[in-house]
């Protein structure tokens, strides 16, 4: 009797910890869910996989930069590329034939369609190969975007290079198809926006890909910036 008197007072003494422990688990797994979905809602917010500044808590940081609108000094058709940060001007599309005239933005969401072009995170740095895909509104920065026709010439400037484009194919997507926005294997630059509509938002998109005619990667850059 005494030994199952001690099994007993063993149980009553042990049951409410192991009560405890099973509980923690549940809330433990229960924090789980909101926490991913979390992460999710704040990517989705962002429209980008790569966000602001790992060291910046305060949300989107943009940068302004001045991009160099001349240059003198040497050139080569190879070089190194300034990879910018989020929320980063780093370029300048322009066209002599059009009045087209856009600040380029690393990134994408909103707030930077306000400002300018976005080149999307997931696509080619301006001067890399592969796809450089750079979007913006029908209605401010790209409203001339529809006039483009095939051979009119593109140029692109940033602080380290110059970089020339000639407009090969007109393009018109849905939304949903990532054909022309995809990472692709040669370097081109797709621009698009969307498709204008008297009756609101459209899901079509038209664009244009360009072919690099020409790169001009500036080699005395210190110099130039002093």
């Amino acid at each position: 009797m005494s030994k199952k008197r001690s099994y007993s007072t063993a149980a009553h003494i042990a049951a409410p910890f192991i009560v405890l422990a099973i509980c923690t688990g549940i809330i433990s797994a229960a924090l789980i869910k909101p926490a991913d979905k979390l992460k999710v809602y704040a990517n989705l917010a962002f429209m980008d996989s790569l966000k602001s500044d790992p060291s910046d808590n305060s949300g989107l940081v943009v940068r302004e930069n001045e991009i160099i609108s001349t240059y003198d000094g040497k050139t080569s058709k190879t070089g190194e590329v300034i990879r910018p940060k989020f929320g980063e001007l780093y370029a300048e599309i322009k066209s002599s034939r059009l009045d087209l005239d856009v600040p380029v933005y690393w990134g994408s969401n909103a707030e930077l369609l306000e400002h300018g072009a976005c080149n999307s995170s997931s696509s080619a740095v301006v001067g890399t190969e592969g796809n450089t895909v750079i979007s913006a509104h029908a209605d401010t920065f790209f409203a001339e975007l529809e006039k483009l026709k095939e051979g009119d010439v593109l140029t692109i400037r940033t602080n380290y290079g110059k970089f020339t484009y000639k407009v090969k194919e007109l393009i018109t997507f849905n939304s949903s198809d990532r054909k022309y926005i995809a990472p692709t294997e040669d370097t081109r630059l797709t621009l698009y926006t969307c498709k204008k509509d008297l009756l609101g938002s459209s899901a079509i998109r038209i664009g244009v890909i360009c072919e690099l005619t020409k790169s001009e990667f500036y080699t005395d850059i210190e110099e130039e910036t002093e």
